[in-house]
């Protein structure tokens, strides 16, 4: 028992498990979308979905640091000085071989490919082909001949907003209903700005790493004090684009509440100057998990609420 606990605990380190809310939460509410604007809530559905997309987002991480690995940006952030490295350092640190690691990463493929072609029988098959999006988008993010994820040009947040937003949203929306509705859509841009503002201020911990192994990103193209002014923007349209669901009636009036959580992270970007050492960034990264979590929570319990009202 113990040594099977041991190598859940190794697993759930190796693929960074503790980050998988910002994946689920977006399919949460896209199933909500359904239940509150169409009646329509299947729980297995959901939870197929839920385990369809948890095994894309932790395969995801896993194929990341294996690229990463491959291409020596991991290791420059483990050598450098003053860098905060953010891999899980299975592969740095040798914890597991390189033929492991694989092997776990494309087992967790195998489980989200089977997912979605079962929720596509189920519901259409463009419930398969929103998740066959997301895993093209997650497996080219590093790996050659793509590798957006380098080019420095924006391409890196577009596929966040569209993974963690945008796909899982409607995607869990078009499994329960097996229909599209723009409701759906803008329902998906605020979580996904949040999440993909969690991405951009994650690279102030190792740009200087990643500038080293020529991984462009925006924080690398543009340095500290611009990058910040977009991080600060995103923030923004995160909120306006709650605000604009609000106003749509798209979900309730009281889900602006959520707006709260930005309050603690917005306030540390004031004790930020326009250098800063990397470890500076980490109470920014931290208040960026804790309010895109905080934020999807309390938008889950008010279209719960709704919907029961309802």
């Amino acid at each position: 028992m113990d040594r099977l606990k041991d190598k859940i605990l190794e697993f759930r380190k190796a693929s960074r498990f503790r980050v998988i809310p910002v994946m689920l939460i977006p399919v949460a509410l896209g199933a909500l979308g359904a239940y509150v604007w169409d009646g329509d809530l299947n729980m297995w559905l959901l939870l197929l979905t839920l385990l369809g997309s948890g095994s894309a987002h932790l395969f995801s991480n896993m194929i990341n640091d294996l690229w990463d690995y491959k291409n020596g940006t991991d290791k420059e952030a483990h050598e450098m000085k003053d860098v905060i490295s953010t891999n899980s350092g299975f592969l740095t640190k040798g914890i597991w071989s390189v033929r492991k690691f694989a092997f776990v990463t494309w087992a967790l493929f195998a489980v989200a490919a089977a997912s979605g072609i079962v929720l596509g029988i189920a519901s259409g098959w463009w419930a398969f082909i929103f998740g066959a999006l997301g895993g093209l988008i997650a497996y080219f993010y590093v790996a050659p001949p793509i590798r957006f994820g380098y080019r420095g040009k924006g391409y890196s947040e577009i596929a966040i907003l569209l993974s963690f937003g945008v796909l899982p949203v409607t995607g869990s929306y078009y499994v329960q209903t097996s229909h599209l509705d723009y409701r759906a859509l803008l329902l998906s841009l605020p979580i996904g700005l949040l999440t993909t503002l969690i991405l951009f201020n994650h690279h102030f911990l190792h740009w200087q790493a990643d500038r080293q192994a020529g991984k462009k990103t925006l924080v690398v193209v543009w340095g500290e004090k611009r990058a910040l002014v977009f991080s600060r923007t995103l923030l923004l349209l995160a909120v306006l684009a709650h605000l604009a669901c609000a106003v749509a009636g798209i979900v309730p009036i009281y889900s602006l509440l959520a707006l709260l959580t930005a309050i603690p992270l917005y306030s540390v970007y004031g004790k930020l100057k326009e250098k800063n050492a990397s470890i500076a960034y980490a109470p920014l990264m931290g208040a960026s998990v804790k309010t895109t979590s905080q934020f999807g929570v309390i938008l889950i319990v008010s279209l719960v609420i709704q919907g029961l009202i309802l």
